[in-house]
């Protein structure tokens, strides 16, 4: 788990206001230079996905990148003995949350599908492919039959005994699932629209591998909407960190992903009957993993061209866009804990939008997605991405990149040393700055200098999608 789930315990919470201050239709200020060479986004790109490669559980392959990382969890059992093993740990910690994993998934497939060609002019796209089946490969051996589904490896108050090497991690590692008796909708719905995304990723490199991602997609979806529940009532101790407040957001994600996949119009017609069922057309504030109401709105918009949908998206973006409150340098600020990620997801998610020019002002919103992950990228004075730019953070808050190396000894020492962390956790983007654009490059302050799966989810599919405008104008 992320130690931002600490807050439960110092009640430290950012208390967002969206300041509606400008309701005139015109272009934000620019507060970031552009970038000069495509080149910068491909190789941000790259990086992004070599911080999941940093995290990775299990059996690492031969060709692994990471020298500081060899194989670990490799006791990861289910409650009966079934191979846990894989996956990938949540952020500096090593528990492996399910929930998120699988919302980080759905948004990497997403911009997967929607610009492989700027993966491809990355020479990354074989990378990609990599980074999501380490995660759709663990989900399938986290689904041991048709109605029951492990959601979590490891216990976050066990885990953070420890601080060291996840090769040397010397804790119990307990599994959690979902059952009939105890339902999960949210993360069983989750992870069936994160592998039926990955199926259409797969679908032209490895059919029998995307057929199989979408049975399991198929059957987890069925879990989800048969059995209802939210997870962490069955997985208590994700209540804490990962608490998901409603799951009707995922029931519709996945019928509209499986749509996607399957071109069955029985998962259309469940997913307007969810987006009807459970109020799904109102404008939401921000889009991450508890809250997925705006990607099912613009999938929907990109998926059936209907109004109802179109006119939700466009909402949105503009809200976004003309409304929502910034930093002083021009950052969109909704949460202090993974505002960068917060950033990066709406800004993903309205380069989508932009691509249906029928949902809204597609220049304003591409012009918007720019201006966020430049400053992600060092527009605002400094970069906010490991091991990149600018002044990149040095002391993020991640316990195997604290370590020096083998054969010295790594622990609580090393968490409270001064100084940058002995390991670069390259293409890692931290938490980032406060509303008024201050940053803490200490380990230590986890509210600045966290990372997790889903901080880099939104903005390795954003980097993908500016990266696309920029093929495909040739410039």
């Amino acid at each position: 788990m992320t130690t931002r789930g600490l807050m439960t315990y110092f009640a430290i919470r950012a208390i967002t206001v969206c300041l509606l201050i400008d309701q005139i239709q015109s272009s934000p200020p620019l507060y970031v230079k552009p970038i000069e060479d495509e080149s910068d986004y491909a190789n941000v790109l790259k990086l992004s996905l070599l911080f999941y490669e940093a995290q990775r559980s299990g059996k690492l392959t031969d060709d692994n990148r990471i020298s500081w990382r060899g194989d670990s969890g490799m006791n990861d059992r289910g409650l009966n003995g079934e191979d846990l093993t894989g996956g990938y740990y949540d952020a500096g910690d090593f528990v492996k949350f399910g929930f998120t994993m699988a919302s980080t998934t759905t948004l990497l497939a997403w911009g997967a599908v929607s610009w492989p060609e700027a993966y491809a002019a990355a020479g990354q796209l074989e990378e990609l492919r990599r980074a999501i089946k380490w995660a759709t490969d663990y989900f399938m051996k986290c689904h041991v039959s048709e109605f029951v589904f492990y959601g979590q490896v490891g216990d976050f108050s066990l885990d953070h005994t420890f601080w060291g090497r996840p090769e040397e991690l010397n804790t119990t590692r307990p599994s959690y699932k979902i059952d009939p008796e105890h339902p999960g909708s949210d993360l069983a719905g989750e992870t069936a629209a994160a592998l039926a995304a990955s199926s259409i990723v797969f679908r032209d490199s490895d059919l029998e591998y995307s057929r199989l991602c979408t049975r399991h997609a198929k059957e987890l979806y069925k879990f989800a909407n048969t059995y209802r529940g939210l997870y962490h009532e069955a997985i208590r101790g994700a209540a804490q960190y990962y608490e998901s407040t409603d799951y009707g957001d995922e029931l519709a994600w996945a019928a509209t992903w499986l749509f996607k996949a399957t071109n069955d119009t029985r998962y259309l017609e469940d997913a307007e009957h969810h987006y009807q069922h459970f109020h799904l057309k109102e404008r939401p504030n921000e889009f991450f993993y508890n809250k997925k109401v705006a990607g099912v709105q613009v999938l929907l918009a990109q998926m059936t061209g209907q109004p109802e949908y179109q006119n939700a998206a466009r909402a949105f973006c503009d809200f976004t866009v003309w409304q929502q409150k910034r930093t002083p340098k021009g950052l969109l600020y909704i949460d202090k804990f993974g505002t960068l990620c917060h950033a990066a997801n709406v800004a993903f998610l309205c380069l989508e939008a932009a691509d249906s020019p029928q949902v809204g002002d597609s220049q304003a919103y591409r012009e918007f997605a720019q201006e966020q992950i430049h400053y992600m990228l060092g527009g605002g004075g400094r970069s906010f991405v490991v091991g990149w730019g600018h002044n990149p953070p040095v002391q993020p808050h991640h316990a195997a990149s604290s370590c020096p190396d083998l054969p010295a000894p790594c622990g609580w020492p090393e968490f409270d040393r001064k100084g940058p962390n002995p390991q670069i956790l390259y293409g890692a983007l931290v938490s980032g700055p406060d509303e008024a654009d201050k940053y803490h490059d200490h380990r230590e302050d986890y509210v600045y200098t966290e990372v997790t799966l889903d901080y880099n989810a939104g903005f390795t599919s954003a980097l993908a999608g500016l990266l696309q405008l920029r093929v495909k104008s040739g410039t």
